[in-house]
Order: structure tokens, then sequence, then C-alpha cells
């Protein structure tokens, strides 16, 4: 069988086919140059034409056509400066530009007329506006979009310094006026844009993406030529509206390309000044709605947007004429309606591009004209309406269009970095609506993080309630949450967020503080038992902060106000009691109680009384585990021994109470402890019969210490009645030294005694060893206390 030849890749025959020409080039552009430099021109002109054959080929793509393309124009210089050269000596140039017309092939022969052509005008510039005519019109003679293409860029290329600029006074001037050269240019853009669009519809469908390729190559070509327009210093703003834009815009329009529309708005944008922008804003922007439905309207809209927003920012920095353009132009209004009508007439259009419209019409509004929230709040009227027509509700949090909504309605906070500024956006929270539960807790979370970085004071009701309707995704209980298990540590650092925010719900005007936290109150109630706990502590103590302000204003009926406000913590906490809450609500009542002892207003007694008694109900019925039960008798006994509004009626009760309740605790060491604990309360506790002063009952102190250690003693474990002996005895120790007279030496030496009898029966463990720690400590402080002249004397007869 023969055996089947190598397979050659498309981009080695590319660079063989390459290769090839460019060697017959060479060798062309050789024979060029040594017949010029025999002066004969004639010959040398057969040799160019036969070097311009090569451009001929279909066979190679773009890249390779422009290497060619770029060494053949190469070799044409020479010939160029030869002929302006031998012209200058009065060679005629007529009739060069008629003979090169003989040549056999038609790219050739076009090429050698525009070099010839070029030098004609360069010669004698009397004929420039005839010849450039006439050039641009016998291009037409190549209809295939490489060659085409190539041959233009090359008239624009040798034209680019000869192009008539003079402002159109003369009309007839032989030499031609600027409008003369806009002509040129817009007729050879209009041809070569059909040349670049034709390329398209060449070939097999299946190779569309490579012709797209091939055509993302070329457009630079096509480009350069309103590059040239924007060159020309007399194209004034009024030629650019009437001739330039116009021309431009017509052949863009009518081409119904895609890629070719896309590309040169862009073009358009980028290379004309920003003042004429600004002026033909309408036209362009009516273009945009007419364009090809393959064309991304939006990323154009959006750059001239930006564009348009920077050239704002540094007019305003300059404070030049540029400024003066944007006070005459509303830019934000005649985008604003633009836009609207690309939404309304491109209904194809996805959604998150309209939605992304809107967010560089807020970015404009912003640059431009960052004191008119107003029109911040038109574009979201418009987001809303829109989204009503196209019926979007409750938007997947991780869609594209939920993004950009989340983007739009970020930026005002990332702007103003205030709060109160977006409860001025009537709309804000309508727009917000239409993301789904994730997306809404999403921004809340956003918007409240924003508030605390920037430290923003709510100074009003009406401002809390907007507010916290706003956040109404974390603050509230929704049965649209997400079916599924909380995440306690998710919901957890979202309410502390709102417990923080809590604390800058503030007016300066007392009485309008206290609406603010009764507003404050009857929304966040509505978040149920797992949020409340987070939520009503800090406005309580918003509240006790309140009743402070009102004492030290002492203002008429400061006393019933400070009352409204007490009424107002007693209701708060018993909510948090229903919301079967025991610990923090027992708190809530001892911090109230303390600070009603402080404030003093009218009929504060009865107040502090009924706080008092709130804390024992919930420790009577709300806590039963036996560690919560000791640390809330503590807590209380604390309390108390701090409060010094009661009469001898009231502490009485309160006290024996809290020895009553230390007594009954369901494990022997925790009784010891805490009727140990309570002790204090008869020593150091104040009362009005005591006139604040300190109880100093003496008799009292020694009854609940004994107490103590008779339940030491009913302890089953050493370790454990050891290591309540020796609690007992700092505290025998405490009072000893306070000067209480039944607290003796005997004492204190029966309890050392006893220490040193039960120690050695403990079993060595690090229990142990810190109850030793404990005891020698103690008997070192009864030591220093011996060896010190002020104090040694009451320690006589110590045994230790």
């Amino acid at each position: 069988m023969p055996n089947t030849p190598p397979q050659i890749s498309p981009v080695e025959d590319q660079e063989r086919y390459l290769h090839e020409a460019l060697g017959k080039v060479k060798a062309q552009a050789f024979h060029m140059k040594r017949a010029l430099d025999k002066n004969k021109l004639m010959d040398a002109l057969k040799d160019a034409s036969l070097m311009l054959v090569e451009l001929r080929t279909s066979l190679l793509s773009p890249k390779s056509y422009y290497e060619l393309y770029m060494a053949i124009t190469n070799e044409l210089r020479h010939l160029e400066l030869y002929l302006v050269d031998e012209f200058e000596k009065g060679r005629k140039v007529q009739d060069l530009y008629e003979l090169v017309q003989y040549a056999g092939n038609i790219v050739p022969r076009l090429y050698l007329l525009i070099t010839v052509g070029l030098v004609y005008i360069k010669t004698n510039t009397s004929l420039r506006r005839d010849l450039l005519k006439d050039l641009v019109e016998m291009c037409r003679g190549v209809q295939h979009p490489l060659r085409g293409l190539f041959l233009r860029n090359y008239l624009l290329q040798c034209t680019r310094n000869i192009l008539p600029d003079a402002p159109d006074i003369d009309t007839d001037s032989p030499e031609g006026t600027v409008k003369d050269s806009v002509d040129f240019v817009l007729m050879n853009f209009a041809e070569m844009n059909k040349l670049w669009v034709r390329m398209q519809h060449q070939g097999h469908s299946r190779e569309r993406q490579h012709r797209e390729r091939e055509r993302e190559e070329l457009r630079i070509l096509v480009g350069t030529n309103l590059v040239r327009l924007s060159q020309l210093e007399s194209v004034t703003l009024e030629k650019y509206q009437k001739l330039v834009l116009p021309g431009i815009l017509e052949q863009v329009v009518s081409c119904r390309d895609a890629i070719a529309q896309e590309y040169l708005m862009e073009c358009i944008i980028q290379v004309f000044p920003d003042e004429f922008h600004i002026q033909t804003l309408n036209p362009f922007l009516k273009s945009c709605a007419e364009l090809d439905q393959g064309v991304n309207v939006k990323n154009i809209v959006i750059s001239l947007m930006e564009r348009l927003a920077a050239f704002s920012q540094r007019a305003d920095n300059l404070d030049s004429e540029g400024g003066n353009i944007l006070k005459e132009v509303e830019l934000f209004e005649v985008f604003s309606e633009q836009v609207s009508s690309i939404i309304a007439n491109r209904q194809y259009l996805p959604p998150e591009d309209m939605v992304a419209l809107q967010v560089a019409l807020i970015n404009l509004a912003l640059k431009c004209y960052p004191d008119r929230i107003d029109y911040i709040d038109k574009v979201m009227l418009s987001s809303v309406e829109m989204f009503q027509r196209l019926g979007l509700e409750h938007l997947e949090y991780h869609s594209s269009v939920a993004k950009e909504l989340q983007k739009l309605l970020k930026i005002p906070l990332d702007t103003y970095n205030d709060i109160l500024v977006v409860l001025k956006l009537k709309h804000y929270a309508g727009l917000m609506q239409h993301l789904d539960y994730n997306g809404r807790k999403s921004l809340s979370i956003y918007i409240l993080n924003n508030a605390l970085e920037n430290e923003i004071i709510i100074p009003s009701p009406d401002e809390t309630e907007q507010a916290l309707t706003l956040l109404n995704t974390l603050v509230a209980e929704k049965s649209e949450n997400p079916v599924g298990e909380i995440d306690m540590e998710e919901l957890a650092e979202e309410q502390c967020l709102l417990a923080r925010f809590v604390h800058q719900l503030q007016s300066n005007v007392p009485d309008e503080q206290y609406t603010i936290l009764t507003m404050a109150k009857k929304i966040l109630v509505t978040g149920g038992p797992l949020r409340t706990k987070y939520t009503l502590p800090p406005l309580i103590f918003q509240a006790y902060q309140l009743a402070y302000k009102y004492k030290n204003l002492r203002e008429e009926k400061w006393d019933k106000k400070c009352t409204k406000i007490f009424q107002f913590c007693h209701q708060t906490i018993t909510a948090l009691v229903k919301a079967e809450l025991a610990e923090l609500p027992l708190r809530l009542f001892l911090q109230g109680a303390l600070a009603i002892d402080q404030i003093g207003f009218d009929n504060h007694e009865t107040v502090a009384y009924e706080f008092m008694s709130q804390a024992f109900s919930l420790y009577e019925d709300e806590i039963s585990d036996s560690k919560a039960q000791l640390a809330a008798i503590t807590l209380i006994v604390g309390t108390l021994e701090q409060i010094s509004c009661f009469s001898e009626e009231n502490s009485d009760p309160l006290r024996t109470q809290c020895a009553l309740a230390a007594s009954k605790l369901l494990k022997k060491p925790d009784q010891c402890r805490g009727v140990a604990t309570c002790s204090h309360l008869f020593w150091s506790g104040k009362s009005l019969a005591s006139n604040k002063e300190e109880t100093h009952d003496a008799k009292r102190v020694i009854e609940c210490l004994k107490k103590g250690l008779r339940i030491a003693k009913q302890c089953m474990d050493v370790s454990v009645q050891v290591q309540l002996f020796v609690e007992l005895l700092n505290h025998y120790i405490y009072f000893f030294e306070k000067g209480n007279e039944e607290v003796t030496v005997e004492i204190l030496n029966q309890v050392i005694k006893k220490i040193k009898e039960e120690k050695p029966n403990l079993e060595s463990s690090d229990e142990t060893e810190q109850i030793t720690k404990h005891f020698n400590n103690t008997l070192e402080h009864i030591r220093a206390r011996l060896e010190s002249p002020d104090e040694g004397l009451i320690y006589k007869g110590i045994e230790i």
C-alpha cells in the first residue's frame, strides 16, 4: 500500500505561503530599487507591480496578510521618496498618474495609483480635493473583504498628513477644506465597514467562530477612520453634530452587524472629546436603542456614563469650561430618559443588564450631582417599576440579577456612609423587597455594619422606626425564613450586631429618647425568644441611662418620668421572662433595683422592692439547676447589700428571705456557701433604719457562720468538708478584722484546729493541693497581721 503523505497543519501552511510570498517580495523589491538607482522608472514600476501582485492572494489569514502588507508598503516607501525627488526636479506627475492606471491587475494598479497620487498631491496641492475624491472612489474596484480593507487602510495611512484641515470658509477652494476631509474619511469608513461586515457571511456556517476571531483581528483597520476624523483640528462641535456623528451613526446602525456595531460605538466614545459627547447625548443614545439584538448595549451606555462622570469630576476640580457645559446639559435627565427608552425597546435584554444600567445611572448621579439624592430615588423608582413589569419577585440570592441589585442598593451606603441618607430614599425599602430572604438578610447585615463602623446616631422616633423596618429580616421572626435548622452561631452574630445598633438609637432630648425606646421595643419584641434575649437588654440599659439623665436635669415632673421609665423596663424584662428566660431577666431586675436606689425619685422604695421581689420570684420559680441557684442567690445578696433605700419593714424580710433561700439549696456545700454569703447582708447591708449606714448586726452574722459550720460538718466528702472550713475561716477572719465582737480568737482557733485535724485524712490530689495552698495562704495572712505593730494585738492568743 502506498504511504499516506503527512498531514500539514493550517499553521504550517500559513507559514509556508507567507515565506514564499515574502521571498518573491524581497526579490522584486531588490529589482525595483536597482532600477530606481539606474533611473529606469518604467522598469521600477513594473517590478513594483509584480511585487504588489502578491497582495492578490486569498491563501493567507489576516495575521499573515498583515505581515505581507507591511513588508510591501515598507518597500513602496522607496518608490514614493524617489518620485517626490524626481518631481521636484521637474518631471511631470500627470503622465505617471495616467500611466500606472494601465497596470494589468486592479490590486497592484490601485496601490501604485495611491502612491503616485500621494506624490501628485504633495507637489501640486491645487488638485488635492479632486484627487482625494478620485482615489477613494477608485478603491471600490476591490471588493474582496481582506484585500479591500488593507488597500483602503493604505489609502488612509498615505493621506494622513495631507488631508485638508482648513475651516470651510472658501468652499470652492481646489485645495479643499475640512468638509472634504470629512467626506473622504466617511466614505472610506463606510466602504471599509461594508467589507468588514461582509467577511461574516463568507464560507461555511461551522467556521463562524473562526471568522469572528479573524474579524476581531481586523477591527482596528476600520476604527482608524474614526481616529483620523478625531484628529482633524477644524472639526468643531457644530461640524461634529451636523456632519461627522450623523454620518458615522447612519453607517453603524444600517450595517445590522452586532460585532461591528458594538466595536464602532465603543470607538466613538473613546476617540472623540467629552465636550462633543455631552452635546450629542440624545442622538448617540437613540442610536443605541436601534442597535442589533446581539449588541451588548449595556456596556456601551455604561462606558459613556463612566467617561462623562470622570469628566464631570475633573471639570469640578478645575472649575473649567467643561463645568459650564455640564450645567447647561442635564446629564442625568438625558441618560435617565434614554436608559428607560433602551430598556423599553429591548425587551429581550437580560434583567441583570437592565439593573446594571440603573447601577451606572446611580454612579453617574452620585459623581456629577452628589447633593441630589432625589436622582437616586428616581432610579430606584424606575427599578421597582421595571421589576414589577417583568414580574420578578424574591430574586434568588446567588443569581446574577440579584447580585446586580445588591450592588445597586449598596452604592448609596458606600458613597455617603450614612444610614440616615438611605432612610430618606423613599423607594429603597421597596426595591430591597425584590430580593429573597437570604439576599435581604445579607444586605441588612451590610447596612448594620456600615452604620456601626461610621457610628451613625439615629436621633428621632420616625428614623428609628424606618431603620428597624428596613432591617426587618434581622429583627422579626418571619414565616418565610427558609425551612431547616437555624444556625445558632450565625443568629447570635447577627443579633449581637443589632444589639450594638440599639445603643445608637439616641436623641439629645430626653422625652424624645423615651419615645425612641418605646418605638424600638414595639418592633424588637416581634423577634421571638431567640432574638429578644440579644436585642432587649441594650434597650433596658438605654432606659436606665435615660433615668440617670432625668435625675441630673431635675426638670419638672422628672419623678413621674422616672417612674414611667422603670414601668417600661419592668414590662420589657417581663417580656424576656415570657420568652422562658430566667437568669438574664433576674440580672436585669437586680440592675434595675440598683439604678432605682441611686436615682432616688419619689416612691422609689416601692419600685425597687417590686424589682427585688420579681428577682426572687424568678429565682424560686424558674431556676432549678443547683449551680445556677447558688450563682443567683449570690447576685441577689450582692445587690441587696448595696441598696440603701429600704425601710426596716422591707429590708428585714428581704435579708431573711435570702438566708432562708440559701439554707434551702439542694446540695450541702451550696447551702454552706450561700449562708456564709448571706452573713454579709447583716453586717455591711444598709437601710433607712440604719440611716443608710452599714447595719453591723454582729449576732445575726455569727448565727449565719455557725449555721455554715454545722452544714459543713454534715458533708460526707472529707475534702469538700475541709474546703468549706477553709472558706468559712476566711469569712470569720474578715468579720474579726472588721471588728465584729461576736467573732473571737477562740472561735478562730477552733476552726483552725478542726482543719488541721481533718487535713491529714485527705487523699493526695490536685484538689487537696489547692485546699492546702488556700489554708496556708490564710495562715500566712494571720502571721503577717501578728507581725504588724498596729494589728498584732488583736490576734493575741491565736494558734497557727
